[in-house]
This record gives C-alpha cells, sequence and structure tokens, in this order.
C-alpha cells in the first residue's frame, strides 16, 4: 500500500511541473513575426540554440559550436520524406550561393537508418549531416520529427534567427539567409 501512495504522490508531483511548465513558459516562438509556417525572430528577440553535436553521416563528430561566427543553417530531414526530397537540390543551390558570405549548412537526419541517410545525401548535398536516429537534436530544437522537413537558421552568436517548419525553395530561403549573414554582431557580443 505505501509503494501505491509513494507512486501516486510521484506521479501528482511530476503533472503538476508539466502543467505549470507548461502554462508559465513563453517559447521563443511566440515572442517572434510568424508568417505562414515561417518564424523570424528581432536580434533582440533571440533565443541561444541548444547544444547541437553528434556524429556525422560520413564519420568523425561535429559541434555547431564550432561555426560560432557564421550563419548556420540546420535542415532536418529523412530518406523516407518526399518533400525533404524535393528541397534537397534548392537548399544546395542556397548553400553555394551564401557560403563565400559566411554561411554553413548542416543536416541533421532524423528517424532512419544510417545506409539510406548516406545514399540520400549522395549526389544531392555537400554540406555535411549529422545522424541523429532518435531526432534528440530536432525535439532539442522543438522540432517534432513528425514535421519534418523543417530549416533553423542561427546567426553569427548563435541564436535561433529563423524557423521553417515546411520544405523550402531556394528563392524563398536564399533571402532570409543573406538577410542573417548582413546582420552587424552585437556590440560585446560572445
Amino acid at each position: 500500500m505505501s509503494i501505491r501512495r509513494t507512486l501516486a504522490a510521484s506521479l501528482a508531483a511530476v503533472t503538476a511541473t508539466a502543467a505549470l511548465v507548461g502554462c508559465s513558459s513563453e517559447t521563443g516562438e511566440s515572442r517572434c513575426a510568424n508568417d505562414g509556417g515561417i518564424i523570424e525572430c528581432a536580434p533582440d528577440q533571440r533565443s541561444a540554440a541548444p547544444k547541437i553535436a553528434g556524429d556525422l553521416l560520413t564519420g568523425g563528430r561535429y559541434d555547431v559550436s564550432q561555426a560560432r561566427g557564421q550563419v548556420v543553417v540546420l535542415n532536418f530531414w529523412g530518406s523516407w520524406c518526399a518533400p525533404c526530397r524535393a528541397e534537397a537540390d534548392d537548399l544546395e543551390a542556397t548553400y553555394q550561393a551564401t557560403r563565400a558570405s559566411g554561411v554553413t549548412f548542416l543536416g541533421i537526419n532524423v528517424q532512419d537508418s544510417k545506409d539510406k541517410a548516406v545514399a540520400f545525401e549522395e549526389g544531392r548535398v555537400t554540406y555535411p549531416s549529422l545522424f541523429d536516429p532518435s531526432s534528440r537534436l530536432a525535439l532539442a530544437l522543438d522540432i517534432p520529427p513528425n514535421t519534418i522537413p523543417a530549416t533553423v537558421v542561427l546567426d553569427r552568436e548563435g541564436r535561433i534567427a529563423t524557423v521553417i517548419r515546411a520544405a523550402v525553395k531556394q528563392d524563398g530561403l536564399q533571402p532570409i539567409v543573406e538577410r542573417i549573414a548582413a546582420e552587424q554582431p552585437a556590440s560585446g557580443s560572445r
């Protein structure tokens, strides 16, 4: 009987904490402009991105903090995702068009097998991808796996500038990336 009460009390405490957090926290996205699934945050409204690091599909490890000072475009994708296949050429074209201005791209493969992910990338994109079959990185950025493809643009200070919860086209993504790349770093930034 004592074990049941302890479990019931623990469950009640967890439920109450979850309800409190859900009601009281203001997400970064709610402070930013939302235009048809494209959420853009002004520099003074941006929040720091969580740690984004892991194993690359091609081997080795990568940590986005290595790219501090560059604009980083994160694209969440899966080999099983038809819209991901459709946007790959536009992502690669935007990468090629913007990389000389201090922009880097990083794919993040979710809910996939490594073999299928590697085969998907061949001939499609030249930038690296992290392998995240558990979707841990996607969830850390509030990207549920059932909402991919999704693209997140980090500014030069590692803050979330834009979240796009749909497939992208070059003519829509490139102006966003160029605008963020043209921003002046905040004085006294990290």
